[in-house]
């Protein structure tokens, strides 16, 4: 069981605490986080998701997760990169870009949410990570290019290709130094 804190369409705590399948089923709003994640060459991580996983198995997305009740954006964002990549990070080293609202349905969920995006700069390689095989299969660096191109076609393949959003976050990425 995974408990998330429920929040009102404005984005404010209600104080009540939900599962996440629970929250998912049922739409509530609730909070993410998504790292974007570039390296010295100026290419961004992404990571292939695990085909064991409810959402969007197989596909290729961000460094990014609920935030757990009780926890705020930047806890979450941390914990979230030393689970799924297997390093530590310091809140310093972490930028906060933007946060978005997004209303979200398909077949399988609901996904009414608040997510919180992080830019982090590394000279990490990929054989630098070490990945949790319960969230993760594999893990490559793209360019800017590339991610645009999957968002702009809305690539079935990359689970960030759906999000709205990604047009602004890719905006914000390329006024980053």
């Amino acid at each position: 069981m995974e408990l998330l804190d429920v929040l009102d369409e404005e984005g404010n705590l209600t104080g009540n605490k939900e599962d996440k399948d629970i929250i998912h089923e049922k739409g509530l709003w609730h909070r993410e986080v998504c790292a974007l994640i570039r390296n010295r060459k100026g290419e961004y991580l992404i990571q292939k998701r695990a085909a064991t996983k409810k959402q969007a198995p197989n596909k290729w997305g961000m460094t990014a997760g609920h935030v757990d009740a009780g926890e705020d954006f930047e806890e979450a964002m941390i914990r979230e990169i030393r689970e799924e990549l297997g390093i530590e990070v310091a809140l310093e080293e972490l930028t906060p870009l933007s946060t978005f609202k997004e209303a979200f349905e398909n077949e399988t969920t609901t996904n009414n949410n608040y997510t919180r995006y992080y830019f982090y700069e590394t000279n990490r390689k990929i054989e630098d990570y070490t990945i949790c095989l319960e969230e993760l299969s594999e893990l490559k660096y793209i360019t800017i290019e590339e991610m645009e191109k999957a968002v702009e076609k809305k690539d079935e393949n990359c689970s960030y290709a759906r999000r709205d959003e990604m047009k602004e976050v890719i905006k914000l990425l390329k006024n980053i130094n």
